[in-house]
Formats: C-alpha cells, sequence, structure tokens
C-alpha cells in the first residue's frame, strides 16, 4: 500500500524556495546537513556527512557536482512553512547546474567563509542569482575557526550586495550555530511563490535521473495549476506525452504524494526509458487544456572545452554511447557526437565546461558504466577563414583545413581573479605569459584584490588554474566567462611516426609555442614507445617543414651469437642479412604505439603553453 507524504497541497504563501551558494569548501553541504537535522527529516541514526552528496566522487573529493533538491518543514511563531531548498555545486565547471538551481527558487543563502572572505566563483554566481532578481541571504560561515575574522569580511560582503555589516548572520555549520536563526531569516526575507492555482497545469523540468528499474526521474517546479497522478501530461518541446505513475516529493528520500501545487519542488516518473523525452528546460502541461505558453526555458550550455573519449576496447563503442546517452540526462551540459580517428578507432568527441567537468564526466563513465576509455588532449573550437572566403570550424585537429588561410580566430573569455594583494606581481607575470590582457584591477579590501583578464580560452583550459594556485600558496581564485573570439597566429603541429602523420597527437597551438610543443611530445613518446626491430624516427612538423626529432632505436639482435670463430667475411656476410632484413620490415612494418603510451602522451600533466 503506497503511503502518501501529503494528503493536500500547501498554500504558495507558506512555501519557501531557496539555493545556498558558496564557494569549494565554504561549508555548503554542511550547512545543509545541519538542515536536514535541526528540521528532523533525518533520523540521528541515519546522518552521515555530506548527506546529499549521493555519488562517491564526490564524497571522495568532497565537492558538489549535482544539485540536490529536499524539502523542509520549518516553524516559525506557531506557523508551519514548508522550505525547498537546493545545495548547488560551488566550482566555475558546475555553474550551469546552479543556474538551473536558481531558476526553481525565489532566495538564496549567500555563504561566505569567515577565515577566507568571498571568492570569485562566489562572485559569479551571486551576480548570476542578482539576474534573477533573488532575495539574496548572506552568511558568514566557519565563525568557530581560530582563524575566523568574521567583522572584516562581513564589511566586505556588505560591500558587494549592498546592506549594513550587522545585517550579514553568522553561522557555525559544523557546530549548528545560527542555523536556526537562519532558517527563520529564510521564511521572513524569501518571498513565497507566485502562480495561478486555477490555470492550466505549469512545471518546469530542472533536473533528471535515470533509474535503471523505473526508468525516467523528472524533477519539476510548478509554476501554475497543479501536477496529480495517473493523469496525462505533455512535454512542450517536444510535444511526447505520457502518463504519470507517481507524483511526489524529496524529504530527502523520494516521498509518493497526491500531486503537487503551485510554487511545490518534487518529482514525477512516467516510465519512460527513452532518455530523450525528458528534456532540462522543457516545460511539462497537462495533455487535455494544457496551457499554451511554454515557460521561459534555460540557455542552452555552450561546451569551451572539447575532447575526444575513446573506449580501450573497440567492442565497448554501444555501451560508451548508451553510457553517454544516460549520463547526459544528469548533466545537462554534456554534449557528444561520434568521430573516427585512425590511431583509436571510433569514439565520441564530446564538449564540456571546463577540465574539472571533463575529468568527472570521465570518472563517472568509468565507474558507472564499467568502462576502459582513453581521452585525447582537450582542445577549444577554432574558427578559420581561408583566402577564398570559405569558413571552417575547427574542434578537432585533424579538421584543420589544408590550403592557404587568411584568418584563424581563437576564443577568448574574461577571467576574473581574486587574491591577497601581496601577489598582483606573480599574478601578472603569469597571465602575460598566458598571452592575456589587463582590463581592470580593484581593490575588494585593503588587502585583496580582483583583477579582470582578458585571455585565450586555449591558454587556460591546461594548467593555468593549478599555476596560478602554485604562485599564490592557493590563496587566488578564479572565475572565467566566454567574451567573444581574436584573431590569433596560430598553427597545427603534426607528430610523426616513421613518416606517418598519428592524429590523436596532432595540436592546434600558438606560432611561438609550437617548437615546445614538439620538442616536449617527441621527447615524451620517445620514453614512452618500445624499440622495434628497426629504427623509428619521431618528427614534429607543420606542414611539411619539421621543428623536431627524436630517434627510437633499433634492438640489435645478437646474429653473430653461434658464429664461434671463423674469418671476418663469413661475420659480415651474416651482418648484411641482418641489414637488408631490417630495411624490408622498415618498409612494410608499422610501428606499434601501445596504449599505455596513448594515455601518458595525451594527459594534461604538463601544459602545452610551457616556455
Amino acid at each position: 500500500m503506497t503511503t502518501f507524504a501529503d494528503t493536500t497541497f500547501t498554500p504558495p504563501e507558506l512555501i519557501r524556495n531557496f539555493c545556498i551558494i558558496a564557494h569549494i569548501d565554504h561549508g555548503k553541504s554542511t550547512l545543509a546537513d545541519r538542515m536536514l537535522q535541526l528540521t528532523g527529516v533525518v533520523e540521528a541514526r541515519a546522518m552521515r556527512a555530506q548527506y546529499l552528496d549521493r555519488m562517491d566522487i564526490e564524497r571522495e573529493r568532497g565537492i558538489t557536482i549535482k544539485a540536490q533538491n529536499v524539502r523542509l518543514p520549518w516553524q516559525l511563531e506557531g506557523q508551519d512553512h514548508v522550505l525547498h531548498m537546493i545545495d548547488t555545486p560551488g566550482h566555475v565547471d558546475f555553474t550551469y547546474e546552479v543556474s538551473r538551481a536558481l531558476e526553481a527558487c525565489e532566495g538564496a543563502v549567500l555563504l561566505v567563509d569567515a577565515a577566507q572572505g568571498i571568492e570569485a566563483q562566489t562572485l559569479a554566481n551571486l551576480y548570476l542569482a542578482m539576474e534573477n532578481d533573488l532575495t539574496i541571504i548572506p552568511v558568514l560561515n566557519k565563525i568557530d575557526l581560530p582563524a575566523a575574522d568574521p567583522d572584516k569580511y562581513a564589511k566586505e560582503i556588505a560591500h558587494i550586495v549592498g546592506c549594513e555589516p550587522e545585517e550579514v548572520l553568522r553561522v557555525s555549520a559544523k557546530t549548528g550555530l545560527g542555523v536556526e536563526a537562519l532558517l527563520d531569516e529564510v521564511v521572513r526575507k524569501v518571498p513565497s511563490p507566485v502562480g495561478a492555482a486555477d490555470s492550466p497545469a505549469r512545471a518546469m523540468i530542472f533536473d533528471s535521473v535515470y533509474d535503471t528499474y523505473r526508468g525516467v526521474v523528472t524533477y519539476i517546479r510548478v509554476v501554475d495549476g497543479k501536477i496529480t497522478p495517473r493523469e496525462r501530461i505533455k512535454m512542450m518541446s517536444t510535444g511526447a506525452t505520457h502518463e504519470i505513475l507517481e507524483v511526489g516529493i524529496v524529504s530527502p528520500e523520494p516521498k509518493p504524494s497526491q500531486g503537487l501545487g503551485v510554487g511545490e519542488v518534487g518529482y514525477l516518473i512516467t516510465g519512460v526509458k527513452d532518455v530523450r523525452q525528458s528534456k532540462v528546460g522543457d516545460t511539462v502541461t497537462s495533455e487535455r487544456k494544457g496551457a499554451t505558453e511554454p515557460l521561459a526555458g534555460y540557455r542552452e550550455p555552450r561546451p569551451m572545452v572539447y575532447s575526444g573519449l575513446y573506449p580501450v576496447d573497440g567492442s565497448d563503442y554501444p555501451e560508451l554511447r548508451e553510457a553517454l546517452d544516460k549520463l547526459q540526462l544528469n548533466d545537462a551540459a554534456l554534449t557528444y557526437e561520434p568521430e573516427t580517428s585512425a590511431a583509436l578507432g571510433f569514439g565520441f568527441r564530446c564538449g564540456f565546461l571546463g577540465l574539472l567537468h571533463l575529468e568527472i564526466t570521465r570518472d563517472r563513465l568509468e565507474r558507472e558504466y564499467g568502462l576502459d576509455l582513453i581521452s585525447t588532449a582537450p582542445n577549444v573550437v577554432y574558427r578559420v577563414v581561408m583566402e577564398d572566403g570559405t569558413e571552417h570550424v575547427v574542434t578537432n585537429p585533424s579538421d584543420w583545413p589544408e590550403g592557404k588561410r587568411a584568418e584563424v580566430y581563437e576564443p577568448v573569455t574574461k577571467c576574473t581573479i581574486i587574491a591577497p594583494s601581496d601577489y598582483i606581481g606573480a599574478i601578472m607575470e603569469l597571465c602575460q605569459s598566458k598571452r592575456g590582457q589587463l582590463g581592470g584591477m580593484d581593490y575588494l579590501s585593503e588587502d585583496r584584490v580582483e583583477l579582470r583578464y582578458t585571455m585565450p580560452l586555449g591558454e587556460i583550459i591546461f594548467d593555468f588554474f593549478d599555476s596560478l594556485k602554485s604562485r599564490t600558496r592557493g590563496y587566488a581564485s578564479l572565475d572565467y566567462e566566454e567574451a567573444g573570439e581574436q584573431d590569433a597566429e596560430l598553427v597545427k603541429v603534426d607528430i610523426l611516426l616513421q613518416g606517418e602523420t598519428v592524429d590523436a597527437f596532432s595540436a592546434i597551438v600558438h606560432k611561438d609555442y609550437a617548437y615546445a610543443y614538439g620538442t616536449r611530445m617527441a621527447t615524451r613518446l620517445r620514453e614512452l614507445i618500445p624499440r622495434q626491430q628497426f629504427e623509428v624516427p619521431i618528427q614534429a612538423a607543420i606542414g611539411a617543414r619539421v621543428i623536431a626529432r627524436e630517434t627510437i632505436r633499433a634492438i640489435r639482435k645478437d646474429v653473430l651469437a653461434k658464429c664461434y670463430g671463423g674469418d671476418i667475411t663469413r661475420k659480415r656476410k651474416l651482418l648484411e642479412k641482418q641489414k637488408e632484413g631490417k630495411k624490408r620490415m622498415k618498409m612494410v612494418g608499422r610501428v606499434e604505439v601501445p596504449q599505455e603510451a596513448f594515455v601518458a602522451a595525451l594527459s594534461t600533466d604538463e601544459p602545452k603553453g610551457k616556455k
């Protein structure tokens, strides 16, 4: 027998929808844990740290990757309220998850570490929330730390948000201090959702996951009307119709209910197995007498970084396609299309929002779907204009057009770096070495500075963040957004093994860094490729011009071992015979590159643009 979570719809004026936005490691998930305990939705014996982070990767790395929503009961001045809280990721690569969570809310808790102050990525998410007209509740966390300086950072936040320093709440998510006052403040300040209860149903899909047993589970925020079980619904962008098998709330485990009303956040299950039927950003309405106007959807995410993903075992290709289909349902920012490589076989060209996104996606494909994958070196999208006026869009070095090129355009980004003022010199030096142009500089306080740079995306997707952290002892934070394109002197560097181009190792780099990339790749391959029976030249070339060369020496078999004594002519005859054999082998032989060499050579331990 099904037990329902509620029997009546909650009046919209008693609902508060809010999310938590903060930088990585500023205590979002810990604050969410305290809220779950305080409101009593999780029993003490079932409680664990990072309760809402469901994936192993999230728990291991201590970061949130997926935004999670949960329904919390809260009482203020004798009146029961319903809070819908969404815990969002903090890393710049998952800004898309944050933007979707903001669409489902009316308020945002801006959480800042009282020992570190506001960071660049928090600032970016704060501006997103302000663009959406959300009510901002500024909060300082970790006030129990010995290094905390709440007064200093309260002034900094007040300056940015436009409030008084006294209005900044102070909490300790670890001990629970001040969390009750924060929930009271959410009820007082965050406006209740607005919608027409008697209009045709309209609900926005803000997330969906694939369940092996139940099919696609769709998370929705109801804007108008109501959604009830057993009614037939229509997806407005695809036109697909389904019968709802189950509607419910998440508190924090899924609980079936008799429906969702205006302003409520919950899930619905239609039993559909086709992952393309439930598109994030789509509007759900009733099939009969449904709405005619869809809700304003989300902007489609634009991939910033492209990389090829290939199965180590070619027969895993269908499994990889199915895994990407299912993962795209859970991660709407992932894009992919089939491609082939002469060296690696069949695979997919995937688009990501950044390097961490690429790393997490590959990790999830390997863990959740049991695949063994090789990823090619990440690169960005270039636009090449030929002398005859034709244009080519290049997402893969193998698409680089032959012939006379008039102009090559590369994507550029606007970077915001926040760091202590002691490190300004080191940061400027690093940015200039990456072809960055300073756009402006502001002091947030006496000892913290915000630098704004315009930089080529191709220069920052490799090790820029790591270099920035090492030069500032981990104190700097980075956020970037796309800012159009610029003309640049770019060339394609090919790596040739015994005169044959290996497409997997080709790269598009700036003219000034081409020689460095070519010599480094040739040296690395000489160490990684095992010696063959014949000599193998490794060359790096731009077009027909070779810019670097290394040679793998041949293994020499001792053919004179069976020669006991005898004159020199006999020995020479055996050596000549061996020489002829090697020459013939070299003509027909192909260099065998082991899989490990591909993985090691394509790993991004060292950046391309290193001087």
